[in-house]
């Protein structure tokens, strides 16, 4: 029997008729409604014509998460008064209810691109609805390019729903526009009638270290855990309490030891058993209940009895080292529009509160929508999807932000690695079958590889481990943790099994079957061998000095403690490393052998001459190396290519300076002086710094660098002969140097001092009285010089840029404090008139 109260109670249900209008005028349409009111449970029934009396329509609900997928199934089958699988059903990895009847299924969006692979024109489907498209997963935006090429290539007649809770909807519109070629799409919104909620800050103690990596500060998940036990005593109803991991939500369930209610943790990996009982209600008794969970209870699903909302403020995002092929999370301040999407969840059956865990004046300062996957994710899976649609740029696909040029250049060389395309980034046939398993590419190299030589079954379980980590407890030895797997009655065992036989029956069809010699090799090496093939970049040899060195140039270390830290080789199946983390941590990993990380990685293996600059000096060796790791190597001496060492030496130059070669006092001279003339009059004169000086080292240290092999020869260059090669000789202006930059000039004594050039200005320091006479400032290449006036004992008495006006100004100072130091020494009452000398008093009397 239809529930025809409960449609009456959803919001939604005055849109529905425009939304109709909509979608039988331009085919296509953005339905904007708040959290609750119905959009993924009342809409999809009216457009498949399940409610009021439009026509029989068969229609697709795509939906982020599988949690979300069967909880909306459900929904919509009990307000049919029906069980899941007649006129509603669904779809998941690994489980599938439907039937003859159905007309609404619904299903995750990674499905949704499968089938779209499969049959691009998704025959028989009248409908699409793209729900909670604003979260912006990956696998949304790629469904709705999809769709949108579908849809102007091929059928015009499919009609397609972007649903969103937020206010993005204008974004979806104009993307819609490709569809129409007249305007955007139409947006439908549907007012909230829900029982609304109130807000409340509750900001953390000062102290509290912000988030970094998967680390929280264990002072916040104390003070969220004092949070909910306040809201527990202050007001009624269920508790829902949003934090950023499973780690987090075991610690907090773990403070909240002892509270009147009963705490649950939901999760994506949560036994089903758990996830029913959340979405259930409260059971016999009428128990109070704290929901601990992740993102998963955002959007699209209804945890019955909860009033009272406490958000931790924070979320987890993908983060991809694409150098190194190192995926982590991070941990970031939520975004507005989630966290009201979270506050929803507290109004949606009576009047709520929620209890926000950070300080009101913070809120302004939050990121307006949470970022899109495409932009920080690994786009490997999502090229690969490109190319097997025939847009291996993904420049023709209609997506709202385009994928980052860097990341999908990664992602193209990682599919080049494995086969999956070819040198155009068009998919190969191989590649083709590796997009149909439904996973990741890398593990789907692994098992198309794996499975011919360890057997269909063996390799499918290892697959299946790989795709979904195992618990944490179970251990970072991989082949522990599959045998645990094996024996486990957990919910992730349950899931691992059903997984791995779905994985068995593809790897079959793919390579025909199992391998019987695959038997006979033992779980260690399985493990191994195929987790190799699945991240050939993470395969690791230990070091000398402690840790591993991956193949990608990534420093790695397990834990203390751990089984496999006496393993020479690892293949690392996950590893994260956080921007404060100088290594990777591993987290699972199994134990291979030489012979196997070659196999495996055999694309990445190179042999040749390398030749560097290394603790000082040149370094010549032939390498055979795989990636990052040198697994021999041999000492080259005299028989290295002249070229490479030639490289090298000028690479030491770059790092350790010219003061490598060999610089008397005269070449230093010449170097300063020519970087004057370069600064006061340009070119021709030459730039004579450090990196100019190695970038032109053709022009001056040859022949002599080309017959260098090591430090020593570099010391035996004369800097000053190979300087002046540099020198303007073509032009004629090399003649002139002496007399724009003279290395000495003749003062009215007589004397010949030498200029220092080496500051911002010339410099010349002579003796006061060997400047008599002189009113006008020397001057070089039209520069003034400045004059450093000595004491007779070579002291410094004066500096000046202009003589004339010292002898006016500044001497009688001079003269006063030094002729009684100084008595032998001519002091004259006029400067400007006396007689220069570099002699005493008595002697230039004698003299004359």
């Amino acid at each position: 029997m239809i529930r025809n109260d409960a449609f009456d109670r959803l919001p939604v249900r005055h849109a529905v008729p425009e939304l109709l209008a909509a979608l039988a005028e331009r085919g296509a349409a953005v339905l904007s409604a708040p959290p609750g009111t119905g959009k993924t449970t009342l809409v999809p029934l009216a457009l498949a014509g399940l409610t009021g009396d439009g026509p029989a329509r068969r229609v697709l609900v795509a939906e982020p998460r599988r949690m979300a997928v069967r909880a909306a199934a459900r929904r919509m089958a009990w307000l049919l008064g029906e069980e899941v699988g007649g006129a509603v059903g669904f779809s998941v990895r690994g489980e599938r209810r439907t039937g003859a009847a159905t007309r609404v299924e619904v299903v995750t969006t990674g499905i949704l691109l499968q089938r779209l692979q499969r049959d691009p024109e998704l025959a028989g489907v009248d409908v699409v609805l793209l729900d909670e498209c604003h979260e912006r997963h990956l696998d949304a935006d790629t469904a709705m390019a999809f769709l949108v090429d579908v849809r102007a290539a091929l059928r015009p007649e499919l009609s397609l729903v972007a649903a969103s809770a937020t206010s993005d909807a204008e974004a979806w519109a104009e993307l819609l526009t490709v569809l129409e070629g007249g305007g955007p799409a139409p947006i439908v919104r549907s007012e909230g009638e829900g029982h609304g909620y109130a807000v409340r800050f509750a900001a953390p103690p000062a102290g509290i270290r912000p988030a970094h990596g998967t680390w929280v500060d264990p002072a916040l998940l104390r003070h969220v855990a004092s949070t909910v036990r306040l809201a527990l005593e202050r007001h009624q109803g269920d508790v829902l309490c949003f934090l950023p991991g499973t780690g987090e939500i075991a610690r907090t369930a773990g403070l909240l030891d002892g509270v009147d209610a009963e705490v649950l943790q939901l999760h994506g990996r949560a036994p089903a058993a758990v996830q029913d009982a959340v979405l259930r209600g409260a059971g016999p008794g009428g128990r109070r209940r704290v929901v601990l969970s992740t993102s998963v209870a955002e959007s699209s699903l209804t945890v019955p009895g909860v009033r009272i909302v406490v958000d931790s403020g924070l979320a987890r995002e993908p983060r991809t080292d694409h150098a190194r092929g190192l995926g982590s999370l991070a941990t970031v301040p939520v975004s507005t529009a989630a966290a009201t999407q979270r506050a929803g969840r507290s109004g949606r059956e009576a009047a709520g509160v929620v209890y926000r865990c950070w300080a009101e004046a913070e809120d302004g300062g939050r990121a307006r929508f949470p970022s899109p996957e495409i932009r920080i994710a690994d786009l490997a899976d999502f090229a690969l999807r490109a190319a097997c649609w025939g847009d291996p740029t993904a420049e023709g696909l209609a997506l709202l932000d385009a994928p980052p040029a860097g990341a999908m250049t990664a992602a193209r060389a990682v599919l080049g690695s494995i086969g999956a395309v070819d040198g155009d980034g068009r998919a190969t046939e191989r590649g083709a079958r590796m997009s149909r398993l439904g996973l990741h590419p890398r593990l789907g190299r692994a098992l198309l590889d794996g499975a011919p030589e360890v057997g269909a079954r063996r390799a499918a379980e290892v697959v299946a481990l790989l795709s979904e980590e195992p618990p944490r407890d179970y251990g970072d030895d991989l082949a522990a943790a599959w045998r645990t797997a094996r024996q486990g009655a957990d919910g992730y065992g349950a899931r691992w099994r059903a997984e791995a036989r779905r994985l068995e029956r593809s790897a079959g069809e793919v390579v025909g079957g199992d391998a019987p010699a695959g038997e006979r090799e033992g779980d260690d090496a399985v493990a191994g061998l195929v987790t190799a093939l699945a991240f050939p970049e993470r395969v690791a040899r230990a070091r000398e000095q402690g840790g591993y060195l991956m193949v990608s140039g990534s420093g790695a270390r397990l834990a203390e403690g751990s089984r496999l830290r006496s393993s020479p080789w690892l293949a690392v199946a996950v590893a994260d490393r956080t921007a404060r983390d100088a290594t990777a941590r591993v987290r699972l990993a199994a134990v291979v052998d030489e012979a196997m990380a070659c196999r495996a990685a055999g694309h990445l293996r190179s042999t040749g001459e390398e030749v560097r600059w290394e603790d000082g000096d040149v370094v010549a060796r032939s390498v055979d190396r795989l990636g990052a790791v040198e697994l021999t190597v041999r000492p080259l001496g005299a028989g290295a290519e002249p070229a490479l060492v030639r490289e090298a030496l000028l690479d030491g130059l770059r790092r350790e300076g010219l003061g490598l070669l060999r610089w008397r006092r005269e070449a230093g001279e010449l170097r300063e002086r020519l970087a004057f003339l370069h600064r006061e009059l340009g070119e021709p004169w030459p730039d004579v710094s450090e990196g100019a000086l190695v970038d032109r080292a053709a022009e001056w240290l040859e022949p002599e660098l080309s017959r260098a092999s090591r430090r020593a020869d570099l010391g035996r260059i004369d800097a000053g002969e190979a300087l002046r090669r540099l020198l303007p000789w073509a032009s004629g202006e090399a003649v002139r140097l002496d007399e724009l930059a003279p290395e000495r000039i003749e003062v009215p004594s007589g004397s010949r001092i030498r200029v220092e050039y080496g500051g911002e200005r010339p410099v010349l320091a002579v003796k006061l009285q060997e400047m008599f006479g002189l009113a006008q400032t020397p001057r070089v290449a039209g520069v003034p010089v400045l004059v450093h006036l000595l004491s007779p004992a070579g002291r410094p008495a004066a500096v000046t840029a202009d003589l004339a006006s010292f002898w006016r100004d500044g001497y009688r100072a001079v003269r006063a404090e030094l002729r009684g130091r100084y008595p032998k020494h001519p002091w004259p009452e006029d400067p400007s008139a006396a007689v220069p000398t570099r002699h005493t008093s008595a002697r230039l009397r004698g003299e004359r």
